[in-house]
């Protein structure tokens, strides 16, 4: 259920030099009290540049990994020019491949994006931004290829992550990444960090890191025992003016470009 539209103008955006456009402006505000589904009855869904804010009870975007998303999108799902305030709740769940163009997180709550296709999935990100992410930006659970491309982050913990401790982590659901032509203004902790163990990696490619940024890529011993125990340990990690290890953090240090 959506509830209380707000007229707030029309959007303006103004390009900004190279590939990463200026935030826009939002042109309503929808307060979500409860889950919207985008389906096949709904999608391609384009939100012309509203701004969705959650509003469920007891939940205000914080580090709660059991709150509501504020939009789930079934299975090969088109969804576009969405901005997403705050309190942010879960962000967005993919159940399957999704096609993401041009959203924009103004203050990401537990996650921005989390994605639960099978080992055949595609996930697309393109275009848009993401702010003030406590942790994690976009959560890998499923299997599958993710591609985050012309995207813009800006104070984060990790923008990519491959779950660590998700109980259906298998050999058999490796996640793979593709990152390409992403600015990533700090503080900032990780661009990337995934499970070696479970055969997960991350390519990345044309990335310009802007003030603290301190590692690039990062990868873990993941574990299949649930939220709440053992931490995954870190087994390498890669910073800056490194090369990655080619296998796991895919990239040479001449993708890095330090602003």
């Amino acid at each position: 259920m959506i509830c209380g539209l707000i007229l707030v103008g029309l959007c303006c955006v103004h390009s900004a030099a190279g590939q990463f456009p200026d935030w826009p402006n939002a042109t309503a505000t929808i307060n979500v009290t409860s889950t919207f589904k985008i389906n096949s009855t709904n999608s391609p869904f384009d939100g012309n540049n509203t701004r969705y804010i959650a509003d469920f009870p007891n939940d205000s975007g914080n580090q709660n990994e059991t709150q509501p998303r504020i939009f789930e999108l079934a299975d090969g799902a088109i969804f576009r020019n969405v901005i997403i305030g705050a309190p942010a709740a879960d962000g967005i769940r993919c159940r399957g491949s999704c096609f993401v163009e041009n959203v924009w997180w103004e203050d990401v709550g537990e996650d921005a994006a989390t994605f639960y296709g099978g080992v055949n999935a595609t996930y697309t990100v393109t275009g848009g931004g993401a702010k003030n992410a406590e942790d994690k930006v976009f959560q890998h659970d499923g299997g599958g290829v993710l591609t985050i491309k012309n995207f813009q982050v800006e104070i984060f913990g990790k923008l990519y992550r491959t779950c660590g401790n998700c109980p259906n982590n298998s050999p058999n659901l490796p996640r793979k990444c593709i990152i390409d032509t992403v600015r990533a203004t700090g503080p900032g902790r990780w661009i990337a960090a995934v499970n070696y163990n479970y055969g997960d990696s991350v390519t990345l490619k044309n990335i310009t890191l802007v003030g603290n940024v301190k590692k690039i890529c990062a990868y873990y011993e993941g574990n299949n025992k649930g939220s709440g125990n053992d931490n995954p340990p870190i087994k390498g990690n890669f910073g800056p003016t490194e090369d990655g290890d080619g296998t796991y953090c895919v990239y040479n240090k001449t993708d890095i470009t330090i602003s």
